[in-house]
């Protein structure tokens, strides 16, 4: 198969039915063998019975419904999962991400050996309040991971297979899948500049939370990346750090009192900070030594993701 599009959704049963004929016009106009699954994510409205009606007229059309809303990784986990395509194609549900684009996106991946393309909606439909901190985002983002992508949050993307099926997306960390993917060793990353239309049906289901939570996923996703599997090596350098700076500042009042009869070390800041220091950094030492501990008795914590055997 060639193509697999993962459309998660929620609340979206007033635009579905013209995605689905976009797609499908695509898909035959280019010949691709194809599949496209709606990943609904817990609607409360008749998204559900519209995928249902959708997939009667058009067998290439499949569904998986959540119980409860999940959240948008959790949907495009589960989908990546089920995708059988060579190259997976994501994109919004909303009439925002434009069709019309596939076969340059596929393009990238089979022709031009991408990784991974993501979108990049240079000309945008939304307000201010909406572009001004998503640039803000996308400049600290790509200065902090490494990979320079003016639209990391696009839905818009197509991937290789082999990338969404060696990653794992969870919690809100869709917004980081180039960063994740990154780490997993799929360092081949492209954009491509991609048409963005207003919004035709419903409302963005993305509030002002995302730029709270945002930052705090990026900063899991570097840690975790950099020092899954050693935790030692960062718990253990700080905790070293602050505990010699700790008694650096202790051994300079002592040497104060002692060759220089400086009086009542005990009452000055100094040495509560100097004490302070050495708990917080035995305290970071033993994090780390537990950590270590928990990742050494990790399932998986010997699985390296294996690009190619030769004689084996």
């Amino acid at each position: 198969m060639d193509i697999s599009v993962v459309i998660p959704l929620l609340n979206e049963e007033e635009s579905l039915p013209e995605l689905s004929q976009w797609i499908e016009k695509v898909m035959i106009e280019h010949k691709y063998s194809y599949e496209v699954l709606f990943i609904d994510d817990g609607s409360t409205d008749n998204s559900w019975n519209t995928i249902l009606d959708l997939q009667n007229k058009n067998s290439n059309i499949k569904g998986i419904k959540f119980r409860r809303n999940y959240g948008k990784s959790a949907a495009l986990n589960v989908g990546f999962e089920a995708t059988e395509g060579d190259v997976v194609i994501t994109m919004d549900a909303d009439l925002q991400d434009s069709p019309d684009e596939i076969p340059g996106l596929y393009n990238m991946i089979k022709d031009d050996g991408f990784d991974i393309v993501s979108g990049w909606k240079k000309k945008r439909f939304d307000p201010l309040s909406k572009t001004i901190p998503t640039k803000i985002y996308n400049g600290v983002t790509s200065w902090m991971s490494g990979v320079k992508l003016h639209d990391m949050n696009c839905g818009l993307k197509s991937y290789r297979s082999d990338v969404v099926k060696n990653i794992e997306v969870y919690g809100e960390m869709h917004r980081y899948i180039p960063v994740i993917a990154k780490w997993a060793g799929f360092n081949n990353v492209g954009e491509k500049v991609v048409q963005h239309q207003a919004r035709k049906y419903g409302v963005t289901k993305f509030g002002l939370s995302r730029f709270i939570y945002g930052p705090l996923d990026l900063f899991s996703i570097m840690f975790v990346g950099k020092f899954g599997k050693r935790p030692m090596h960062f718990f253990g350098v700080m905790g070293i750090l602050i505990s010699l700076l700790g008694t650096g500042l202790l051994a300079y009042l002592s040497i104060s009192k002692l060759f220089f009869d400086v009086s009542g070390i005990a009452n000055r800041p100094a040495f509560f900070l100097g004490m302070l220091l050495i708990i917080v950094g035995v305290q970071l030492f033993i994090a780390g030594f537990v950590a270590e501990l928990v990742s050494r008795s990790a399932y998986g914590r010997n699985k390296y993701k294996i690009e190619s055997r030769l004689g084996l």
